[in-house]
């Protein structure tokens, strides 16, 4: 019996680019089979090169491992007829359609309860599907904008702007990854299936919301939104002799060893900076000497002073770099393997790791379709309507002849 912590689990997977893959990605490393389902197209996700071969660029080489990939056309009848059949042998539906798209494709939870009453339907759309936002489409940059992310960065830099990453897409990627584990322990537990919503939108508020709410939430407020510390323009990497690192000290002891490094014990007892709260209050005073000292040492300097007492410290590490990381080499987060189309390519591995469930590499990421065949071959559909089916599919004469035997 295999150890992985979702074996025995299977996902339909019918979300595209990053938000939806990224929590599909997560439980299948956790050991889920996980169906892929695609349009003839493929995701538009696979559309990103550079890659080898069409469709498999190295994003998609992570967010697509120990998964299976099926192509259906679900305007097709056929097709549709297939999906249900898949409906009815998966634990989890995935999906991140508005509700309007839903419903026209037979996945909201009145229909998809009929097929499978047991299953654990988990819908990610962009906004709450009880709120006015609910038909509008979203993508990261949207939600960005819209839970307060981008204007924070106004508020401090004067400019609203994005963070350079899909943030929202993968905060809320892993909210669906737990939701869906929960419902799976509930039906475990009841028998019971249920649907899920996941909007991007509220997502993504709760999640600024977490330290940015603060003196607002009380009524009346106790002060403005925004967590202070956040706030000052002077968070933010401190340039070095030569470089620039992050130097955070925090606790009472920190403060008062980074003012003894830089010959400034007096400001420990300095009431402005006498507790966390008071620091809070001054933190721009605070920071402002920071970036003052931190320029009068090398890096290395710096790294080596606050090690060796306990300072929150650490150097600013580009993308590029991060392989080359002492910790992140010894602790082998980045791994190599060759792919039997797509050859040699680097990948990072599952970063929690389970004490009786070590992760493996069950799957390289499929080709758009590659496992059509095998996935709905097992279906019991007649030769006919699987010969339609896998008009796109790699190799399906073998699966087509056993069937018109």
């Amino acid at each position: 019996m295999s150890t992985d912590p979702l074996s025995g689990t299977r996902v339909l997977d019918l979300t595209t680019v990053i938000m939806g893959p990224y929590a599909t990605h997560i439980m299948a490393d956790l050991g889920a089979e996980v169906i892929k389902v695609e349009s003839p197209k493929g995701d538009a996700f696979r559309q990103y090169g550079p890659s080898r071969n069409e469709g498999m660029g190295g994003s998609v080489l992570q967010l697509h491992r120990n998964k299976h990939s099926v192509v259906l056309d679900l305007k097709n009848s056929v097709a549709r007829r297939a999906l249900d059949k898949l409906i009815e042998r998966s634990d989890v539906v995935v999906h991140n359609l508005r509700p309007g798209p839903a419903k026209r494709l037979k996945l909201d939870w009145a229909s998809v309860s009929k097929v499978n009453p047991k299953v654990v339907l988990c819908a990610a759309p962009g906004f709450g599907s009880d709120g006015p936002y609910a038909d509008k489409a979203a993508y990261d940059d949207i939600i960005q904008a819209g839970c307060g992310m981008a204007a924070l960065y106004g508020q401090v830099h004067g400019t609203p702007r994005y963070v350079p990453t899909a943030i929202c897409d993968k905060i809320a990627g892993q909210t669906i990854a737990y939701a869906v584990m929960a419902a799976l322990l509930y039906r475990s537990r009841t028998g019971e299936g249920q649907e899920i919503e996941v909007p991007m939108f509220e997502t993504s508020i709760e999640f600024m919301m977490a330290e940015h709410l603060g003196p607002s939430a009380f009524e009346p407020p106790l002060g403005p939104v925004g967590f202070a510390r956040q706030l000052s323009v002077h968070r933010k990497p401190y340039k070095t002799a030569d470089g620039w690192i992050c130097i955070l000290p925090y606790s009472d002891r920190n403060w008062a060893d980074f003012f003894r490094i830089v010959d400034r014990v007096g400001l420990a007892s300095d009431e402005r900076f006498s507790d966390i709260d008071a620091r809070g209050q001054n933190v721009d005073a605070l920071y402002s000497i920071v970036n003052l000292e931190a320029a009068r040492r090398s890096t290395q300097e710096w790294v080596d002073l606050c090690d060796g007492v306990g300072i929150p410290c650490m150097p600013v590490i580009a993308l590029q770099e991060i392989d080359e990381n002492p910790h992140v080499r010894a602790v082998g987060l980045m791994e190599s393997s060759v792919h039997s189309t797509e050859g040699a390519y680097r990948s990072v591995r599952p970063p929690v790791r389970f004490g009786a469930s070590p992760y493996k590499l069950r799957r390289h990421a499929p080709r758009l379709g590659q496992d059509s065949a095998l996935v709905l071959g097992d279906l019991g559909l007649s030769a006919d309507d699987l010969e339609q089916l896998l008009s796109h599919a790699e190799n399906p004469a073998p699966v087509l002849e056993a069937m018109r035997q």
